[in-house]
C-alpha cells in the first residue's frame, strides 16, 4: 500500500513526512494554483528534497496534442528530476504520448480515468501508475469500487507491474473502499488525511491513557519518568 499526498503546499508536506509512511507527493495545476505563481520548477524540487529519494513525485503535463505532452514530459524531467513520475491524461493523443515515453522508459502516470476501457488502454500501454478520479466517479453514477476491483483483477491476471493510484476523494471512507478494492496506492489531499485523524472518539480515548496513568502515579508523570526511579 502506497500513500500519497495530493497538495503542493511546503510547509503542508514538511508536516506529513514526518508523520506519515509517505509514497510521495502528486500534483497537477489545479493544486498548484494554490500555492500562487510559484517558481515552478525551484518548488517541485524542494518538493522532491523534502520527500527523500525514496518517494515518488507525480507532476502532470498540460496541454492537448502528444507533442504537448512529450515535450512537457522532457521540461519535467529535465527541470526537477530524472525519475519524476510525468502525469498524461488518457486520452487518445495521451497515448500516444505514452507510448513514445514509455519507449524511452520514462515513468508515466496515466490520469483522468474514468472508464475501464481507458484503464485497459493505459495498462497495454505500459503506464506505471493508473489514477482513476474515484470522487469524479461517484458524482457522475459510475461505479468506482467496481472499477477499482475490476481493474486490480486484470493486474493480477496479466502479472503486471502496474499500480492502481486512486486519487480525487471526497472522504475517508472513499480512500478506504478504493484500498479494499484492491488500489495499490491512493492520494489525498490533507483535509481528507486530518479528517481521518481527527475522529471525535480518538481524543478522548487518549486522554484516559494518560488520566488513568497519572492516577496512578501522579500528575505530569510518564513511563519515562518513572523508569528512571527504578532499581
Amino acid at each position: 500500500m502506497e500513500l500519497y499526498l495530493d497538495t503542493a503546499n511546503i510547509e503542508t508536506i514538511k508536516h506529513y513526512v514526518d508523520v506519515i509512511a509517505l509514497a510521495g507527493v502528486t500534483s497537477n495545476p489545479t493544486i498548484v494554483k494554490k500555492e500562487g505563481k510559484i517558481d515552478f520548477f525551484n518548488h517541485m524540487k524542494q518538493i522532491k528534497d523534502i520527500i527523500g529519494p525514496q518517494a515518488k513525485l507525480h507532476v502532470q503535463a498540460v496541454g492537448q496534442t502528444r507533442e504537448d505532452f512529450i515535450q512537457d514530459a522532457y521540461s519535467i524531467l529535465e527541470g526537477i528530476a530524472p525519475d519524476v513520475f510525468v502525469k498524461i491524461p488518457t486520452t487518445e493523443e495521451g497515448l500516444a504520448a505514452i507510448k513514445v515515453l514509455k519507449q524511452e522508459k520514462v515513468n508515466i502516470t496515466a490520469t483522468a480515468v474514468y472508464t475501464e476501457f481507458q484503464a485497459y488502454l493505459a495498462l497495454a500501454a505500459g503506464a506505471d501508475y493508473i489514477a482513476p478520479y474515484y470522487n469524479r466517479m461517484r458524482n457522475m453514477n459510475i461505479d468506482a469500487p467496481s472499477f477499482v476491483r475490476n481493474i486490480a483483477d486484470q493486474i493480477a491476471r496479466e502479472k503486471s507491474n502496474s499500480k492502481i493510484l486512486a486519487a480525487s476523494f471526497h472522504n475517508v471512507e472513499q480512500v478506504n473502499a478504493a484500498l479494499r478494492n484492491g488500489a495499490q496506492a491512493v492520494t489525498m489531499g490533507p483535509d481528507v488525511l486530518t479528517s481521518g485523524l481527527e475522529m471525535p472518539a480518538i481524543a478522548p480515548a487518549v486522554t484516559a491513557f494518560q488520566t488513568d496513568w497519572e492516577s496512578i502515579y501522579g500528575v505530569g508523570s510518564s513511563i519515562t519518568s518513572i523508569k528512571k526511579d527504578h532499581k
